[in-house]
């Protein structure tokens, strides 16, 4: 059986932890940033675990990761 491809996109914008979960950063950070609350945008810099729901679904795009 050949071997997965990883899905470049996915690989640039998920990364795996040490323990194996994935990391993910927050949306909602790119425009419009003179209307969202200064306490907001300082909760959106910080990265966060993808959601259990989604973790299967995304470890099939970054298999080597």
């Amino acid at each position: 059986m050949p071997k997965m491809k990883t899905r470049r996109a996915a690989a640039k914008r998920f990364s795996k932890t040490g323990t194996g979960k994935i990391k993910r950063n927050h949306a909602f950070m790119n425009h419009m940033l003179e209307h969202k609350p200064k306490s907001a945008k300082r909760k959106l810099r910080k990265s966060t675990t993808m959601a259990k729901g989604d973790v299967k679904r995304t470890e099939r795009l970054i298999p080597y990761k």
